[in-house]
């Protein structure tokens, strides 16, 4: 499945990317955010690989703004930008290029990609990579994190409710022992 973000700008999981949806799309960069899977050729296609892990302490942040700078200067076509699942790396590497180019704060950024592809879901320590770029960029944030105990900081679970006042969002964790279908891995409210 292949997310519209904007008119020129495709987010995707690895398995989207084919040939024929490339020229159907009129794709002519490729950024690749899958250490496990290098840049294939496609005719035409440029590739830019961000050979970075999805781990919560993997440096995505280093490629925020080289990404955000490919994305931007591409002018002869789209951009598809996809990880294995499309829902953590290239999500993040959109957020940022959203929060850089389109002057839209983390909070507006990850509404827009939200609403294109409903399933994203950035691990722990990319939120706080997204969270130090857009105070880099802005001065300020507009989200904040809030965790229930400190050791449970790279345990996120399903949310319970969500905390919206003045354009602040909080992202809360729940204790994993109260709900009986946790997953690990980050989840915004």
């Amino acid at each position: 499945m292949i997310s519209q973000i904007t008119p020129s700008l495709y987010l995707s999981g690895v398995e989207a990317v084919n040939q024929s949806v490339l020229e159907h799309r009129g794709i002519t960069l490729l950024v690749n955010a899958c250490a496990e899977y290098p840049c294939l050729e496609y005719q035409g296609v440029r590739c830019v690989w961000v050979p970075v892990e999805d781990r919560p302490h993997a440096p995505l942040e280093q490629h925020f703004d080289s990404v955000a700078e490919q994305i931007q200067q591409n002018h002869t076509g789209s951009t598809l930008v996809f990880c294995s699942a499309g829902r953590s790396r290239s999500p993040s590497l959109i957020m940022a290029y959203l929060m850089r180019f389109e002057g839209l704060s983390l909070l507006q950024a990850h509404q827009r990609v939200l609403a294109a592809r409903p399933f994203i879901r950035p691990n722990a320590g990319f939120w706080r990579q997204l969270l130090q770029y857009e105070r880099k960029l802005t001065h300020s944030n507009s989200i904040r994190i809030v965790t229930a105990a400190p050791f449970w900081r790279s345990v996120v679970c399903k949310p319970k409710a969500i905390v919206a006042r003045n354009e602040k969002l909080a992202i809360k964790d729940e204790k994993p022992w109260e709900n009986p279908g946790y997953t690990r891995g980050p989840v915004l409210l």
